[in-house]
């Protein structure tokens, strides 16, 4: 009897699977491994004494509200994974990916991702000490590089990336519905582009390079060509089912394309809630609420120039730490405007193209924000969910990295003073050769500065942030392999000056070699 009931249970699963596969028109599995070499120097911005790591066991620092006591990790300088002025490392990325087509005009999408520094002994001491997954507006977003917090750690194992659902032509003909885990990218990036995420249990020491940037979302597409219109909703945190303090976001998007001279437009409005600040005697201010309503356009004038902008502004209100004791509304806003040049591309053997850009954040005068007790208007830029970045190093200070400079405030929303997604003008001259079908070579000059001091005591550190070169140089080896060398330093301006007059240089130099399937 019990062989009958295994041989029924094996004939039960076949006719299941013939069924299921009898459903599948196509299926295809595609991925790819990047693996990266790492090196970097002087990522404190500090000439003087490097501050030492913190010993074994002692890894945070205890903040302390009438209410609780958190232990936060506590970044030293800018540096992560770094516990001496340079250090390099080897990290990879693994990604496998399963598309399958099933009845018409339904496809499913599933993504594994393993991404993992190279055999570290005591990686989550190390990204303990050095790194905040808080990010740009965290404030617990998780729970974070906090003590304790891998001891199941595994740097083998496997995340889900993506796990949606398509269904085209959805009740109606025009209506495309995506369900699921999926990539959300609006334009060139400026306000959606990656929701970036470091899994708790495969720490990197270098989390920009993180490859995990899915929403868990539900996006609408009407297609009525040449308009498109998207809805979008996404749950990016939720702390409990019963508990009403996760974020949120919503958006709307509407598309058109033009006739003449490839110009397109959009319009968009998108809102994120963010109930994670709370209020120590139980009387909750209202929270971190970003309606962000913008324009964008691109269009060539002439075929060998494009010229591109988008402006966006802010309102809602805002909540800076758990002891603010009263509302805040905010108004901000940011711009990116920019064109690109192909004169000389066809010209040339070496097809270069050159371009000029430059982005705005504003900024929160700290004279006008004592961040305990803070009242009027909030007019620091939130970041939302930017996708695009043009730096290597200073564009992620103030979302993973800390200056020794301005440091780590652990009880305050935006966590640092000096973080490059707001208060900052940025202009960018890039540029690109190809001397060889297969080899790119690439490059970025980018000036920083400020518009509001730093300092709320002094009113001093206001001007210019510093100055950043990256270059790059990408070889395709064949079809599936690509080589790739990356190297940036970003010198530090006055704002960064310490009593001598000097602050050093941060350098980073990152090789990789990509193959994908």
């Amino acid at each position: 009897m019990k062989f009958l009931r295994v041989l029924s249970v094996v004939a039960l699963v076949a006719l299941l699977a013939t069924c299921a596969y009898a459903e599948t028109q196509n299926v295809k599995v595609s991925g790819d491994l990047n693996v990266r070499g790492i090196f970097r120097d002087n990522y404190s911005l500090n000439t003087g004494a490097f501050d030492a790591s913190p010993s074994e066991g002692s890894v945070g620092t205890a903040v302390t509200y009438p209410t609780s006591t958190t232990v936060l990790a506590t970044p030293y300088g800018i540096q992560n994974g770094v516990t001496r002025p340079n250090s390099s490392w080897f990290m990879s990325t693994t990604e496998v990916q399963i598309d399958a087509d099933l009845t018409d005009n339904v496809s499913t999408c599933i993504r594994l991702l393993n991404q993992r520094d190279w055999n570290v002994a005591n990686s989550a001491q190390e990204s303990n000490s050095q790194v905040s997954t808080y990010g740009s507006g965290g404030y617990g977003h998780t729970t974070g590089y906090t003590q304790g917090a891998f001891n199941s750690y595994d740097q083998f194992g496997v995340d889900l990336e993506l796990a949606y659902v398509q269904l085209k032509n959805f009740l109606y003909s025009p209506l495309t519905v995506t369900i699921g885990r999926q990539n959300l990218w609006f334009g060139k990036g400026f306000i959606v582009g990656a929701n970036q995420q470091v899994s708790l249990n495969q720490p990197l020491s270098a989390p920009e390079f993180s490859a995990m940037n899915a929403f868990d979302s539900v996006k609408a597409v009407l297609d009525f060509d040449p308009w498109t219109l998207t809805g979008v909703y996404a749950k990016i945190w939720q702390n409990s089912i019963t508990a009403d303090d996760g974020t949120d976001l919503w958006g709307l998007n509407a598309g058109y394309k033009f006739d003449a001279y490839k110009g397109e437009a959009e319009g968009y409005w998108f809102y994120k809630r963010d109930e994670q600040v709370p209020s120590f005697d139980g009387t909750k201010v209202a929270g971190n609420e970003v309606h962000t309503v913008g324009i964008r356009g691109s269009f060539d004038p002439i075929d060998i120039v494009t010229v591109y902008a988008e402006f966006a502004g802010q309102m809602g209100s805002y909540a800076g730490d758990q002891l603010q004791g009263n509302d805040r509304s905010r108004l901000a806003g940011a711009l990116d405007v920019g064109a690109d040049c192909r004169y000389f591309t066809d010209k040339w053997a070496w097809k270069p193209k050159f371009g000029i850009e430059y982005i705005w954040y504003s900024g929160q005068d700290p004279a006008q924000n004592v961040q305990t007790n803070g009242s009027g208007m909030y007019t620091g830029w939130d970041p939302m969910f930017r996708g695009k970045t043009d730096s290597l190093i200073r564009e992620w200070i103030g979302r993973y990295y800390f200056s020794q400079k301005y440091g780590f405030d652990a009880t305050n929303y935006y966590n640092s003073v000096d973080a490059s997604f707001q208060n900052q003008g940025q202009l960018i001259f890039k540029g690109s050769l190809q001397p060889m079908d297969s080899i790119k070579l690439t490059g970025n000059l980018n000036l920083f500065w400020n518009q509001d001091s730093y300092n709320a005591t002094t009113m001093k550190d206001r001007g210019y942030v510093g100055t950043e070169l990256d270059l790059g140089a990408a070889w395709d080896y064949t079809e599936d392999v690509t080589f790739k060398l990356d190297a940036g330093w970003f010198v530090p301006g006055q704002v960064y000056f310490n009593d001598d007059g000097t602050a050093a240089t941060a350098e980073e130099l990152v090789g990789s070699v990509k193959v994908s399937f």
